[in-house]
C-alpha cells in the first residue's frame, strides 16, 4: 500500500511538471509530439492532432517530447523555430508548475489543518528581547532579512543557522503595523555530546544524528545507534535518557555508553565539552490553528516560499559541506519517508495521515522546482542557461556542443542516481 501511495505521489509530482512543459509548449504553437503518463513501453496510446498521448508501463512520471527540442529542426512548430524567450518560457514552465501545484495543495492542507503563525507566545519580562519591545502576541514576520511565513521556518533558520551572538534583528508585526528590532542576546554556556534523539519519545533512545566535530562522533556513535546504559544506569526509552540527563547535568566528566547497532551491543566512553551560544529571548507558536478565508491564501502561499526556502537552504549547505552527496535521497528514500510517514500518523485517524502526506507531496514538489532550477547541464536550469546566453548574443550555441554537453550532464546525473539509490538501500536495510 505504502509504494502505490509513494508512486501516486511521485507521479503526481513528475507529471505536474510535464504539464507545464507541454501546456505553454502548445500556448507557443510549438508541436509536441509525445505527451506521456509513466515511462517504458506504451500500453495505450491515442493520437490527436500532431500529438500522441500515452499511457506507458513503469508510473514514474511522465515526459513530454517536443519536435527538434533535441536537434535543428527548420519544419514549422518546431522547438528551435520557436524565438528565444518563447522557449525560455517553455522551458521554465516545468518548474514553475511544480511551485503551482505546491500552492494548490497547501490550500487544501491549511484549509482542513490550518496554519502556523510564527506569534509570540511569551517573552521573559527582563529578557533583552522585551526590552527592545518585543510583547507577546507579535507575529514575527522577518528573522535575520529572512522573510518568515510560518512558525516551522522560523524554527528551520535557528536551526540552520543558529542563532548570532552578537545581535538579533528581527520584524515584527502588531496592530498591521511592522516593527523592526535589534538587540544583543543573552548567552547560556552548557556542556554538549554532540548528538541528537526525541525526547518526549517513549520509543528506544535512538540518536537521530550526530554532531560533526563533537565528542560523540569521535567516540564513534552514529545516527541510528540505541543508547541502552547511561555510566551503570538501564535506559529503556528516549523520555528515560532525557530523565537522566535533567537529573545528572553534563559537567565536563567522562560519560559511559553501551549502545546497540545492527543487534550488537559494546561500549564507549566521551568526554562531553563547554559550549557557549546565544539565546533567543522569546517563545513562538508552532502548533496550527484554523484561518479566515484570505488567511487560507496568504499562508498557502507562505507554506509553499517555506518548502522552496528549506530546499534552497539545503542545497547552499550541501555546497558549503555541511551536507554531503551521502545524504542526499532518492525514490527509494522516498518510499521509505512515506513509509515512516504512514506508520507514524496511522493511529490519528486517516484525515491526519492524508494530511501528513499531502505534506509530503508538497515538500517534493517545491523540491523538484528548485532542483530542476539549478544551472547544471540536463535539468531545465542547464537548458535556461543555454537560452539567456542565446538571448544576450544574439545566436545560439551550436546544437551539436550543446546537445553534447546535456548528455554529459544526463550520464553523470544518472550516475548520481545510482549511487543515491544505493546509499539509500544501505540506510534502510
Amino acid at each position: 500500500m505504502t509504494i502505490v501511495i509513494a508512486i501516486l505521489i511521485l507521479s503526481a509530482v513528475i507529471f505536474f511538471h510535464e504539464l507545464g512543459h507541454f501546456l505553454m509548449a502548445k500556448a507557443n504553437h510549438v508541436v509536441v509530439t509525445e505527451f506521456a503518463f509513466g515511462l517504458g513501453p506504451r500500453l495505450l496510446s491515442f493520437k490527436k492532432g500532431d500529438t500522441t498521448y500515452a499511457w506507458r508501463l513503469l508510473p514514474f512520471g511522465g515526459f513530454c517530447s517536443m519536435l527538434g527540442e533535441d536537434e535543428e529542426e527548420d519544419a514549422e512548430g518546431s522547438f528551435t523555430k520557436a524565438s528565444v524567450w518563447r522557449r525560455i518560457v517553455i522551458v521554465a514552465a516545468g518548474p514553475v508548475f511544480n511551485f503551482i501545484l505546491a500552492f494548490l495543495v497547501s490550500i487544501i492542507v491549511i484549509c482542513v489543518v490550518g496554519s502556523d503563525p510564527a506569534r509570540v507566545t511569551s517573552v521573559p519580562a527582563d529578557s533583552p528581547a522585551a526590552e527592545a519591545g518585543l510583547q507577546e502576541g507579535d507575529l514575527i514576520v522577518r528573522y535575520e532579512g529572512n522573510g518568515i511565513a510560518n512558525g516551522r521556518e522560523l524554527s528551520t533558520d535557528i536551526d540552520m543557522d543558529g542563532i548570532p551572538m552578537d545581535s538579533i534583528e528581527i520584524t515584527y508585526r502588531r496592530d498591521g503595523k511592522n516593527y523592526k528590532i535589534s538587540y544583543v542576546p543573552e548567552t547560556v554556556t552548557r556542556y554538549l555530546a554532540g548528538y541528537y534523539y526525541t525526547p518526549d519519545d517513549d520509543g528506544p533512545a535512538e540518536i537521530t544524528s550526530v554532531m560533526e566535530g563533537y565528542p560523540a562522533e569521535a567516540a564513534g556513535l552514529q545516527a541510528g545507534d540505541i543508547i541502552t546504559e547511561i555510566n551503570g544506569t538501564a535506559i529503556a526509552s528516549s523520555r528515560e535518557l532525557a530523565e537522566y540527563w535533567t537529573e545528572h547535568a553534563m559537567d565536563g566528566s567522562a560519560v559511559a555508553m553501551t549502545v546497540t547497532r545492527n543487534g550488537q551491543s559494546f561500549q564507549t566512553e566521551l568526554t562531553p565539552v563547554s559550549d557557549t551560544s546565544a539565546v533567543l529571548g522569546f517563545d513562538f507558536n508552532l502548533a496550527r490553528e484554523k484561518m479566515s478565508p484570505l488567511n487560507i491564501l496568504k499562508y498557502s502561499a507562505g507554506e509553499m516560499n517555506y518548502w522552496v526556502h528549506l530546499t534552497v537552504k539545503s542545497v547552499i549547505s550541501l555546497l558549503q559541506g555541511h551536507f554531503t552527496i551521502n545524504d542526499l535521497s532518492g525514490p527509494i528514500g522516498v518510499v521509505d519517508a512515506i513509509d515512516q510517514v504512514v506508520d507514524e500518523t496511522r493511529d490519528a485517524g486517516t484525515v491526519i495521515m492524508g494530511m501528513s502526506l499531502l505534506n509530503m507531496l508538497i515538500l517534493l514538489s517545491a523540491n523538484l522546482g528548485v532542483m530542476n532550477l539549478l544551472p547544471l547541464p540536463a535539468l531545465d536550469g542547464g537548458r535556461l542557461v543555454f537560452l539567456l546566453i542565446e538571448a544576450v548574443r544574439r545566436k545560439p550555441i551550436k546544437r551539436n556542443v550543446e546537445g553534447m554537453i546535456h548528455f554529459a550532464g544526463m550520464m553523470l546525473l544518472m550516475i548520481l542516481m545510482v549511487y543515491v539509490a544505493f546509499n539509500d538501500v544501505r540506510r534502510i536495510f
